[in-house]
């Protein structure tokens, strides 16, 4: 039995299909009001593949029912994680991702767990001098330039190198930005709801990104070779914002993003933003963290996982392109 965290996201959901697709069974643990919906969406060409997964009620945080939950189960895909960029959800953020994670490390201890796949970020490895190479060597700064997300990924990373010198055999995995077709209300998955409601503006900046097939493809890759303790980076390729909102546009059919915000421009946004969202329960499109962040250049690696794997990795056009026909396709269907 393998036991799947975060099933119900854009990551878990694709890991479960992809091991689905081989043949194993599959456990993942759902919280009481977590939905379902993703997973169905997913798996709907392939209904009969449901059948394999089981659902047990439970939270990383509750280590009561992530012992239970780990009842005859040899390996773990850990990819339940919290991802925001607002104040007021750094404490939840740091009990899940830190939390959730030593609980998740302790109990396949404790239960003798054959591996244990950490679904981490590049955000866990820091921020080197912009204009410098982030690989798998990197090590990790304290800097004004890592996020909330950034220090809780660190600080779950911290439990599973542990776990390993507690003798837990693990892969660790730091993808760069995922792209795919989620919720389109969450994550990088919002970027197309943006662009589709008409975004007129674009930062400087670069990032590296990713699809999400690739990520579960490369984690079921690595869990079934004689790896451990190891760390991979997964980055298809490095491009612009401006790229990546131009592209989104294209494939929408939407007009382009043809203001460039500054420095300058992009403080006052967030803190407008910030300021309108005071009395509202909406999440700000733009914060401090992340408004900062896209102004900068950040180059990520993948010659390591390569090298090693032979791994290709979906090149950032055929993502977007596959990301907007699903959500074409229900707009479409939302019409109907």
């Amino acid at each position: 039995m393998i036991l799947v965290t975060g099933g119900t996201g854009l990551v878990g959901s694709h890991i479960l299909l992809e091991l689905t697709r081989k043949g194993k069974k599959c456990r993942t643990l759902l919280r009481k009001e977590s939905s379902t919906a993703l997973v169905e969406k997913l798996f709907a060409p392939h209904p009969e593949l449901l059948k394999s997964v089981e659902w047990v009620e439970g939270d990383v945080t509750d280590v009561y029912s992530v012992f239970e939950s780990l009842e005859g189960v040899e390996e773990v895909y850990h990819a339940a994680a919290m991802i925001s960029f607002a104040p007021s959800e750094v404490k939840r953020m740091m009990k899940v991702n830190i939390e959730g994670t030593a609980n998740m490390v302790n109990m396949s201890l404790e239960k003798g767990v054959k591996k244990f796949c950490h679904i981490s970020s590049v955000a866990a490895l820091g921020r080197t001098a912009e204009g410098q190479q982030i690989d798998e060597k990197s090590v990790w700064k304290t800097s004004s330039l890592n996020s909330n997300y950034a220090i809780s990924k660190y600080g779950a990373e911290r439990e599973v190198w542990r776990g390993i010198e507690e003798g837990l055999n693990v892969v660790v995995l730091n993808p760069t930005i995922i792209l795919g077709p989620g919720d389109w209300n969450k994550g990088s998955a919002k970027m197309i709801q943006q662009v589709w409601k008409g975004l007129r503006f674009y930062t400087p900046g670069s990032t590296g990104f990713v699809d999400v097939r690739d990520v579960a493809k490369a984690a079921v890759l690595l869990m079934e070779k004689d790896i451990h303790a190891q760390r991979y980076i997964l980055n298809a390729e490095n491009v612009s914002y401006k790229y990546l909102f131009e592209t989104i546009a294209s494939n929408l059919h939407k007009p382009q993003p043809s203001i460039r915000v500054s420095p300058f421009l992009g403080e006052v946004a967030w803190r407008s933003i910030a300021l309108a969202h005071v009395f509202s329960k909406n999440k700000p499109l733009i914060t401090k963290e992340t408004s900062r962040n896209a102004q900068r250049h950040w180059t990520y690696s993948n010659e390591k996982i390569i090298r090693e794997t032979g791994m290709r990795f979906i090149p950032v056009s055929e993502s977007l392109a596959h990301t907007c026909e699903v959500f074409l396709a229900e707009q479409r269907g939302n019409k109907n």
